[in-house]
């Protein structure tokens, strides 16, 4: 087992970070916000399962085989990371860091050759799953890094994962993660507008439910998200606030290659009015707020 540091321990890092601490490794967890670390301690020793925490992530990755981070942008990973007084300058080597954040795939390659510096292996592997997959141990993990890097990383990640794939060098994995945001944009937003024409029409929204999702409309976001969307309920999942950190993220990459992406880029605007209606920390899904209800 690994001796193990896990930066951020929020609606995604918590779960992971205890999943890797019921598989036996010896965690230490650390969270800027010193609160947020101190309840996950608590959570798992009601469970039986022990762990420490660290007051700052130099302290938490002194002494670690390998580090995680999952944090929320690329100024926050910069901030934990980089620099003199950044967590990895403090890391032992050799060392494995892997980071769970979504964050640019230049960062990503920027975070690379710092620690290729430094004699350590680095994966960016952003998730996929949402909260519910954070929880259950059954996220999607997209990566980029080398072969050597994968080969350390996957044991590690097995612990919160249903499914790793290795996607390139280091950044790709993010770009991965780009495309994901995209396809989820388009799904939500025809998700959205199918949920208000089931209501307008006045039919059983559960009735049609059944009867579309188990054909070729069926998706993720339908199975998991249509019947909260139907009543109006969002405060759970993946916050609007980081799906438009996503997208813009995408929606930059596109621009950098020249490529025109309307249907996010419209999809982008609708999450704006939705944040603007007070809905910057509610599910991705509560995209059908922008829509008007139907008497």
């Amino acid at each position: 087992m690994s001796k193990i540091a896990f930066l951020g321990l929020g609606v995604m890092g918590g779960p992971m970070a205890g999943h890797l601490a019921r598989a036996g490794h010896d965690v230490t967890g650390y969270n800027r916000t010193a609160s947020r670390a101190a309840e996950w301690q608590a959570r798992l020793a009601d469970e039986g399962v022990k762990v420490a925490t660290a007051p700052t992530a130099a302290e938490a990755v002194t002494g670690c085989d390998v580090v995680l981070a999952c944090l929320g942008n690329d100024a926050d990973v910069a901030g934990v990371m980089l620099g003199d007084d950044g967590a990895l300058a403090a890391m032992d080597e050799p060392a494995l860091f892997i980071d769970h954040t979504t964050v640019s795939p230049a960062l990503a390659e920027e975070l690379a050759d710092a620690a290729l510096q430094r004699n350590i292996d680095f994966v960016d592997a952003p998730v996929s799953g949402g909260q519910a997959g954070a929880e259950n141990g059954k996220l999607a993990i997209m990566c980029g890094g080398t072969a050597q890097a994968m080969e350390l990383a996957t044991p590690i990640m097995q612990a919160y994962a249903a499914r790793i794939v290795h996607i390139g060098k280091a950044g790709a994995g993010q770009a991965c993660k780009a495309v994901n945001q995209v396809c989820i944009a388009g799904v939500l937003a025809g998700l959205s507008e199918g949920v208000r024409l089931a209501q307008a029409t006045g039919v059983d929204t559960d009735k049609v439910l059944e009867a579309i999702s188990g054909g070729a409309a069926q998706s993720w976001q339908m199975e998991n998200r249509w019947q909260t969307m139907v009543k109006g309920e969002f405060d759970f999942g993946f916050a609007i606030d980081w799906m438009r950190k996503d997208l813009a993220i995408a929606l930059s990459e596109a621009k950098d290659a020249g490529l025109s992406l309307p249907v996010t880029a419209l999809v982008d605007q609708f999450y704006a009015q939705v944040q603007s209606q007070g809905g910057a920390r509610q599910d991705t899904s509560a995209l059908i707020r922008h829509l008007p209800e139907t008497k």
